[in-house]
């Protein structure tokens, strides 16, 4: 099946579209340094990445009519206007490049749509504009008008959406919140999905079931202690469960069944194998240096040893202060190196990141965690089989 991938990044959703079958005809990213990092590792051999055309532009320049007939449309565009760490401008902001997803849908009419944000975008704030873009994405033919401003453009939709005789291009869409922990990521990471299938297909789909389970972990570690037992912590050296989870951990004690559902995977499971990092390069382990000055801050500090990562986050200027750190049971906290926070988003060890640790962590925060985007679209791949 044939995809075209929109504001590519360091290639976490790419990768995963790629996992589940798709193959891509354009990948599209304006950012020189993630463009770098797909070269490099197009220069390696990395499969899939090596057979992707590459195309390093804005994509408000991209003509998309002659990729016409493709299977799907995937891409997360520019967070930041809807970021809880933005500044909320939301549709005024410049960043905001949903518009080109519609165009890409339009000209190209794709059986499916995949698209990824975080979740701000379903702030109260923006719930007109949410409703604006989904309604975009289901009627991409009614066409903002030069004069129009994207609320009168909204009515117009909804208008349209009300008259019960629409024809063309139409898309049923649906969105949902996903938790990356809850398929298999090694970091609590919310991203919304939206996706769509053309209405003339006739397939009904919905979002898969989650793959993994908090409880699944809790019921691992404080009532089997079979989570223990596989990283070999002593008996004396193991914690006892957090107050605030005692509830939960009595309830699992007292059921019948235990979970069904994988458990998380935590920073612990994630790291395994991998060497304590130095300040000088490893000589086996890609992008893996230590990076020095971590230090806690009010609410940051950092991601216990035992449990899902926090979010990994990017800031306009580098890492924000107390993010993107491993704390350890004694207190001690680092800053995750490249490669630790690539297993956190679930990218293959073998994948490089170039430029400074500031500007890969800037790439990986902003990524999609590879086994999500997977997750995703192992199941529209699936349906549209």
């Amino acid at each position: 099946m044939k995809a075209i991938e929109l504001f590519a990044g360091a290639g976490g959703l790419a990768l995963g579209t790629a996992n589940a079958g798709f193959d891509h005809q354009a990948v599209l990213e304006w950012d020189h340094d993630a463009c770098d990092t797909i070269r490099e590792n197009q220069r390696c051999g990395v499969k899939p990445v090596s057979s992707w055309p590459l195309h390093e532009i804005d994509v408000r320049k991209f003509d998309f009519r002659p990729l016409e007939g493709v299977d799907m449309v995937a891409g997360g565009p520019p967070c930041q206007p809807f970021s809880i760490g933005g500044k909320h401008r939301g549709p005024n902001d410049k960043r905001n490049l949903f518009p080109e997803v519609v165009r890409a849908v339009r000209e190209t009419r794709p059986k499916a749509i995949v698209v990824e944000n975080v979740r701000g975008l379903l702030r109260p704030a923006f719930a007109k504009f949410f409703e604006y873009v989904l309604l975009q994405l289901s009627f991409p033919k009614v066409v903002q008008k030069s004069d129009e401003t994207w609320q009168s453009h909204l009515s117009r939709l909804e208008r349209h959406q009300m008259c019960g005789t629409q024809k063309g291009l139409l898309y049923n869409v649906v969105f949902q919140s996903l938790n990356a922990a809850d398929y298999g990521a090694p970091q609590k990471r919310y991203r919304v999905f939206i996706v769509g299938f053309r209405s003339d297909l006739h397939k009904p789909w919905s979002f898969p079931a989650p793959s993994h389970s908090r409880d699944a972990l809790l019921y691992s570690q404080f009532v089997s202690g079979d989570y223990w037992e596989k990283h070999k912590v002593p008996t004396r050296r193991r914690p006892t469960a957090p107050e605030r989870l005692c509830p939960r951990v009595e309830a699992l004690k007292s059921s019948l069944f235990a979970p069904t559902e994988e458990p998380w995977v935590t920073v612990r499971d994630a790291l395994v194998g991998l060497p304590e990092p130095t300040s000088s390069p490893s000589k086996t382990v890609l992008n893996h240096t230590l990076n020095p000055g971590a230090r806690i801050y009010p609410g940051h500090t950092g991601s216990p040893l035992d449990e899902p990562a926090k979010a990994l986050k990017a800031g306009d200027h580098g890492v924000p202060g107390g993010e993107n750190m491993l704390a350890h049971p004694s207190g001690e906290v680092r800053y995750f190196t490249v490669r630790e926070s690539a297993r956190l988003q679930t990218f293959p060890d073998y994948y490089s990141l170039r430029g400074s640790w500031t500007e890969a962590m800037r790439q990986l925060g902003n990524a999609v965690p590879v086994c999500l985007a997977e997750a995703v679209a192992k199941s529209v791949s699936t349906r549209l089989a």
